[in-house]
């Protein structure tokens, strides 16, 4: 086609104008190079009419005449790249070929279109740098290059004349790119000839550092500035804003800046009087906010001041403010009382204050803020009762008053919010009733969480009216009663949490034939009766929680109950099943029923001879225990998954004859009687003793301790028995062998000379770490968590979450080769019918809690969506290596006092990444990115440059491992991978380079 159209302009030239020609030729060419989606092709452009009729294009009415003057071809999907012809169109004016797929480079060429005044190029694949020409199109009004590719720094002659003819650029949005360096308003120590016209200046989203240059104030017609996501640093400036008039919009939002005072800042914006939206979010500002907050302008409507560290009591002027609509102060160290002066800021439709450490009761005066709709004040240390006055708020949609103090009862007032769609009331200790106003609440759209409360009585029959609520969540109060069949018409609801409670009855039908259902947790009550066979129909139901209830009967095998596994039943004596795991016992048939009571009958004649003939010849044919019984390796023959043979015996003795089943007291005596002396190690469930045996082998015991509960230290030592069974890897720690009677359990390890990861990080009283520690070994150590991580998530026959990866659980041999230890919280996991991984004990719907009622894992490793309710997963495996990883480089615990500030480790990294990677590196010991060794010196290899991009990629890979979202995470055989191929660009540097 591209060549018949090329014929085809060849004849026309014969009776075209030779510049109209030119202009036909220049887009034939351009379309030569895209890929036109089916169904968007361009009308006209394969036909010989007039190119003014042709998509997109528009000429000039005035000679000269049949001169393209604009090509718009937006949002057609085009892809391919831009074509260099187009600078042939010398009469062009506006240039717009934004929201498709265009890739390559910008060509340079288009800064020869001198009468240019429009050209946006954003929201393609374009990469490369900004042509440095198009500061010289002085008739250009508006630039927009965003939401592209582009890299490296931004052209000084953008923002400077470069010729004595003025420029009228207005318009610069950069945004969304990967653009570094500094703003360029400064050529060396000369501040340019300014182009003071611009009025919109966009740059957020970028790797923009340096601070905010002093010479921005010349630029006095700015209406809006968006310095957003960037890494920006120094004090936020005192005199660049007060020189700007007109200035509307202002958004330095998650940079670097810093500020102990904000209230000259906000002093220099007083004079902003045209001021609406101010965005100081994810900051390092702190200090208290100061009574000049009230001088910002009275216009102002939007203030985002959440994620800093501002502390001390919010001050009363900031009812000055009478114009705001939005006030977000959450994330912050606020504390003190609510000032009851905020029921002036009558215009405010949503204000966010979670997360910080107020006091008191919530005000009254929140009744008077009319057009409020969204309140959240959650996560506080309020207390008091919640006042009715939320009742006079007519536009309330989102009330979010969880995680405080708030006593007494839910006010029946709330009823009156007739159109709130979200309540969350959860975490505080209200008392009473549910009020039947509030379980009516027919607006209610998103959810109802009264949950972790005192809450007590009847589940109203008026929650029924709730048929647009997507989640319902009651758990953890003490209510009783019947669950009432009505629940079923809450069509809508996809969330059903009643679990921890006192229900009782039968589970009505309608429950499972709720059309939406996805999620029904009704463990911990006192439910009976048998399995509705609505559930096992329900199309909808993916996780299912009966367990610690009195149901009885059989359980189905089909619906949603072939994804589940036993702990979803589990404390019900009464039920049966014998497809779950082995927790669940088989159920017998009828002709089983009446052996079993024959055998009965028979075992109780037997043991009544045996009790007689025993009492009969006398306790001399009794035998007692000498005290000497050996440990015998546990036998566990239940199931603990689909694919295991429930007669398979467990086998630790990996090592032939060498060690033999050792006794109780054989392990006394390796140990020296497990003194303190030879103790190297504690954790919950135990500690760890160094011994030797008889034949002078060294090995670690791990000794579980039954004081904080027989069941719960058993179900840990089974579940390491497990794991350690069952996986083997270089990795991973080998068992030797297991010891368990009834009052002592314990688990016999090979010892390791080089101790824990944690030793070599911390080593105590030590005021630098090991010199061997190096950032080879750092890497190798890292390689090989990474590799045994990977084998148990990927590669193990049978899966495995951790659960609790931390320094202290990674071990390092002789040549400080790390082993991953300590499975005693670990989860095991197998395919699902669905093909996602399915977690022992998970499809039980707790959340991630451990034997002991805690989190799993441990603070500062634990995965955040743990905290959500989340269930154990590899990402949140991946997550704890990310921490682990970054704890490595920086050398700092993430439960250091710096991060009890309000900062995650992953957080505190990324404020000083990569602009300050120094700051950031272990204080214990020089930076690996000082000068390199004498002999380094002599050599073209740069050492120093070498390093500091390895800390680089770490870095990257550490804060990348936890991202808050787990989707965003890699998976532990790409982290593996990407350590692999580190340690091996390491090795490849030349010896005194390493070491330099």
């Amino acid at each position: 086609m591209a060549g018949s159209l090329l014929i085809a302009s060849f004849i026309l030239t014969i009776f075209l104008p030779v510049a109209v020609s030119d202009d036909r030729t220049a887009l034939l060419t351009f379309l030569t190079g895209l890929t036109i989606p089916s169904g968007r092709e361009l009308h006209g452009w394969n036909s010989l009419i007039n190119i003014c009729n042709w998509t997109g294009v528009s000429c000039h009415s005035a000679p000269p005449p049949h001169r393209v003057m604009q090509l718009d071809l937006s949002d057609r999907g085009l892809c391919g790249t831009i074509s260099p012809a187009l600078a042939n169109l010398s009469s062009l004016q506006v240039l717009d070929l934004s929201g498709n797929l265009l890739s390559g480079h910008i060509p340079p060429e288009l800064c020869s279109l001198s009468n240019l005044r429009q050209l946006s190029l954003s929201s393609n694949l374009l990469s490369g740098a900004i042509p440095s020409q198009f500061g010289f199109l002085n008739r250009l009004l508006y630039l927009d290059l965003g939401g592209n590719r582009l890299s490296g720094e931004i052209p000084i002659t953008l923002f400077c004349n470069s010729t004595l003819t003025a420029k009228s650029l207005q318009y610069i949005d950069l945004s969304n790119n990967s653009l570094s360096g500094e703003i360029p308003l400064f050529r060396g120590n000369e501040v340019c000839e300014l182009d003071i016209s611009l009025r919109f200046l966009l740059l957020w989203s970028n790797n923009l550092s340096g601070e905010i240059p002093p010479s921005l104030a010349n630029y006095s017609r700015l209406e809006w500035i968006d310095f957003e996501s960037n890494y920006l640093n120094n004090a936020l400036p005192l005199h660049v804003f007060d020189k700007m008039p007109s200035l509307q919009f202002l958004y330095l939002s998650y940079n670097n800046f810093s500020a102990t005072n904000v209230g000259p800042f906000f002093t220099s914006l007083s004079n902003c009087s045209q001021l609406q939206e101010l965005e100081l979010s994810g900051n390092g500002l702190n200090g208290e906010l100061p009574a000049s907050i009230g001088n910002l302008s009275v216009n102002l409507r939007h203030l985002h001041l959440q994620q800093n560290h501002f502390a001390g009591s919010i001050h009363p002027k900031i009812s000055n403010l009478v114009n705001l609509t939005y006030l977000n102060l959450s994330n912050n160290a606020l504390n003190g009382s609510i000032p009851l002066e905020i029921g002036g800021l009558r215009r405010l439709e949503r204000f966010y204050l979670s997360n910080n450490k107020l006091t008191g009761e919530i005000p009254l005066s929140f009744g008077k803020i009319s057009r409020l709709g969204l309140l959240d004040i959650s996560g506080n240390e309020l207390s008091g009762w919640i006042p009715d006055s939320f009742a006079s708020l007519p536009q309330l949609r989102r009330l979010l008053l969880n995680g405080n103090r708030l006593s007494g009862q839910i006010p029946p007032s709330l009823g009156k919010c007739i159109n709130l769609e979200m309540l969350d009331l959860s975490y505080n200790q209200l008392t009473g009733n549910i009020p039947a106003e509030v379980a009516g609440l027919q607006s209610l759209k998103l959810y109802l969480n009264l949950s972790t409360n005192m809450l007590q009585g009847n589940l109203p029959s008026e929650i029924t009216k709730m048929d647009m609520v997507l989640a319902l969540d009651l758990s953890q109060n003490n209510l009783s009663g019947v669950i009432p069949p009505q629940i079923g018409r809450c069509l809508a609801l996809e969330y059903l949490n009643l679990s921890m409670n006192s229900f009782h009855g039968q589970l009505p039908s309608s429950v499972g034939s709720m059309p939406s259902l996805k999620v029904l947790d009704l463990s911990s009550n006192k439910l009976s009766g048998g399995m509705p066979e609505s559930l096992q129909s329900s199309s909808a139901l993916r996780q299912l929680n009966l367990s610690f209830n009195n149901f009885s009967g059989v359980i189905p095998e089909n619906g949603v109950f072939s994804l589940l596994k036993g702990s979803s039943f589990m404390g019900n004596a009464g039920l049966c099943g014998g497809h779950l795991d082995g927790i669940i016992k088989p159920c017998e048939t009828e002709r089983a029923r009446r052996r079993r009571n024959i055998w009965k009958i028979v075992l109780f004649v037997v043991g009544t001879l045996c009790i007689f003939l025993l009492f009969f010849f006398g306790l001399s044919m009794v035998r007692s225990s000498d005290g000497r019984g050996r440990c015998r390796l546990p036998s566990f023959r239940r199931r603990v998954l689909a694919d295991v043979d429930a007669d398979e015996e467990f086998n630790f003795n990996h090592c032939g004859d060498y060690y033999p089943r050792l006794s109780y007291r054989q392990l006394l005596e390796a140990t020296g009687g497990f003194t303190d002396t030879s103790l190297i190690g504690s954790g919950h469930f135990g500690r760890v003793y160094k011994g030797t045996l008889s034949g002078g082998a060294k090995v670690a015991v791990k000794v579980l301790d039954p004081k904080p509960g027989t069941a719960a230290v058993s179900e840990s030592f089974k579940r390491e028995c497990e794991v350690l069974r069952r996986t083997r890897h270089r990795n991973l720690i080998r068992i030797v062998t297991a010891c368990s009677q009834p009052d002592f359990k314990a688990l016999v390890l090979p010892l390791m000379p080089n101790g824990s990861l944690e030793r070599w990080l911390y080593p105590g009283d030590q005021a630098r770490r090991r010199p061997e520690l190096s950032l080879e070994v750092m890497l190798k150590v890292a390689s090989d968590v990474a590799e045994g991580m990977a084998y148990l998530h990927h590669y193990s026959p049978v899966k495995v979450v951790h659960c609790d990866l931390k320094p202290s659980n990674v071990l390092l041999d002789g040549d400080m080769t790390a082993l991953v230890a300590d499975f005693g919280i670990a989860r095991l996991v197998h395919l699902g019918a669905a093909g996602g991984d399915i977690v022992g004990d998970v499809a039980s719907l707790a959340t991630c809690i451990s034997t002991t009622g805690l989190l799993h894992g441990s603070v500062g490793y634990i995965a955040p969506e743990y905290g959500l309710g989340d269930h154990p997963s590899t990402q949140g495996d991946v997550y704890s290596f990310g921490v682990l990883l970054l704890e490595i480089i920086t050398g700092k615990r993430p439960t250091n006092v710096v991060f009890h500030e309000g900062l995650t480790i992953h957080e505190w990294v990324k404020r000083h990444f990569p602009g300050n990677i120094e700051s950031i590196l272990m204080q214990h010991e020089p930076s690996p990115l000082n000068s390199p060794s004498p002999a380094a010196q002599h050599d073209p290899f740069d050492c120093k440059k070498h390093k500091r991009d390895v800390i680089l990629e770490l870095v990257n890979l550490g804060l990348a491992c936890t991202q808050y979202s787990p989707s965003m995470r890699p998976n532990m055989i790409d982290v593996a991978l990407k350590l692999t191929i580190l340690k091996q660009d390491i090795s490849s540097v030349p010896r005194f380079a390493r070491d330099c």
